[in-house]
């Protein structure tokens, strides 16, 4: 890439909103924890998802709590962020800010899987959530 598309880049990324793991406005756009059912179909049947936007794709996960500390130093470089099994449960959950595409979240799903099955554990599907539309807030 040039440097005038290397610019353009930069200041496209500036422009877009920053979007945190932990925003308290994040809502669930989009689920996908039926395995038979393919990553485009979850996103095509989801009016609340806006492909233009960056969201959090969010994979749900169970590990062996021994196993959580290797899968942080395995998804950390990447830019996921992996969460301890809440109080009510032993489902851990992997998450990073990016913008969703079918292809992508086919990746990434099949990443988790192959990782949780590496761990011990099992993956249980993924959601993907973004900022209510400014009209809904």
């Amino acid at each position: 890439m040039g440097l005038l598309g290397r610019l353009r880049d930069m200041l496209h990324r500036q422009d877009e909103p920053v979007l945190s793991i932990d925003d308290p406005g994040l809502v669930v756009v989009v689920e996908a924890f039926d395995i038979a059912e393919a990553d485009s179909a979850a996103l095509a049947r989801s009016p609340q998802w806006r492909a233009d936007e960056p969201a959090v794709l969010r994979h749900h996960v169970r590990i062996p709590a021994d196993q959580l500390e290797r899968a942080r130093e395995l998804l950390t470089p990447d830019g996921w962020t992996v969460s301890a099994p809440g109080v009510a449960g032993d489902i851990s959950h992997i998450s990073r800010v990016q913008k969703l595409d079918a292809l992508h979240c086919a990746q990434e799903r099949s990443r988790m899987a192959s990782l949780a099955q590496r761990l011990g554990g099992e993956a249980l599907g993924w959601d993907a959530l973004q900022p209510r539309p400014a009209a809904a807030r």
